[in-house]
């Protein structure tokens, strides 16, 4: 779910469009996927399925959304995440539960009619599982989009490779590729336009957040940043009761983030937290370069596997140029 440090981060947020992103964007596969399967959905919560009932609205994001983005001029590469850190594991393990119980909630909204409250905890009810992966870095092998497998966290990854220079930004919705050191974070790179959120439909635009340039305007280092998203709690730590990002960064500024721990949570040591942020497990072991699109492939799969219209599909591998005689994938590498 990420960090909640929007309340800081909302200043330093630069809209942007979409013709100044053209470039190597190193994709948070699970974030991407997780918007994917929250997102395509029937009124009632039910996601786009097949007619033996398997689940595609993964990959109807995938085709559609990648498509614009070439069609763009940009170069999508996908992260997917390794295994999870010991850190992590009470948090997966909440994640499961939540996710267990509104998976229940669903079915009782559903049961009673109750469409809009059956939607809004069938969202909620999302996960990414073995299967949506394995299909999806099929269909993105198909499409000639190159896959990183991380060893670890895929946002620690895809940030190393803007550090790196080997991608121009990080696309995620979560702030935690900020304190992981990406350079440039690119978030709402949706097709639509349009996001739900809390039962309302909003516009949302490209925004791009710069690490350097909101440390800058904050007056603090990356570590204190780190220092702030683990009193305000991540992914590997709960945080403290009551403290929200704008009391985090005063707290910080102030030096008490030591204290503020000591009295608050005692028996937590953040060293392990921060280590993991400074030095997540990484490779080095990637490739960039993009495959030749295999449109029969793509028809095969998705036409005659999983039941999607010809049309559209074909409609969307023209935003890729599949087509004999025109600019492939590949030259956009």
């Amino acid at each position: 779910m990420g960090v909640a440090i929007r309340d800081i981060i909302a200043d330093y947020k630069t809209p942007v469009t979409w013709e100044s992103l053209p470039g190597v964007a190193a994709i948070d596969a699970n974030n991407a996927l997780y918007q994917f399967l929250t997102i395509i959905r029937q009124p009632d919560g039910t996601p786009l399925m097949d007619q033996r009932g398997r689940v595609t609205s993964h990959l109807s994001g995938i085709l559609f959304r990648m498509a614009n983005f070439i069609e763009k001029g940009i170069k999508p590469v996908f992260v997917f995440d390794g295994k999870p850190a010991e850190l992590k594991a009470a948090t997966i393990d909440e994640r499961r539960k939540l996710r267990d119980t509104a998976g229940e909630r669903w079915k009782e909204a559903l049961e009673r009619g109750d469409e809009a409250e059956a939607y809004k905890q069938a969202r909620s009810s999302t996960r990414v599982d073995k299967t949506i992966i394995e299909t999806s870095k099929e269909l993105l092998g198909l499409m000639g989009i190159p896959i990183v497998q991380a060893p670890g966290e895929g946002e620690a990854q895809a940030s190393y490779m803007v550090m790196k220079g080997d991608a121009r930004y990080v696309v995620s919705q979560d702030y935690d590729t900020l304190l992981f050191g990406a350079p440039t974070l690119v978030r709402n790179l949706t097709v639509s336009g349009k996001r739900k959120i809390r039962g309302r439909q909003i516009t949302v635009s490209p925004e791009r957040i710069v690490l350097a340039d909101t440390l800058g305007g904050l007056q603090i280092s990356r570590e204190q940043l780190i220092e702030i998203g683990i009193l305000v709690g991540t992914d590997f730590n709960p945080g403290v009761e009551g403290v929200g990002a704008k009391t985090g960064l005063k707290l910080v500024l102030k030096g008490e983030f030591a204290s503020k721990l000591k009295e608050k949570v005692p028996d937590f040591d953040p060293a392990p937290v921060i280590d993991m942020f400074l030095h997540p497990p990484v490779t080095t072991d990637y490739a960039l370069a993009a495959g030749h699109p295999d449109a029969e492939g793509i028809r095969k799969m998705l036409c005659d596997g999983y039941d999607f219209s010809e049309e559209r599909v074909n409609k969307a591998m023209e935003g890729f140029s599949v087509k004999a005689g025109q600019k492939t994938l590949e030259s956009w590498f």
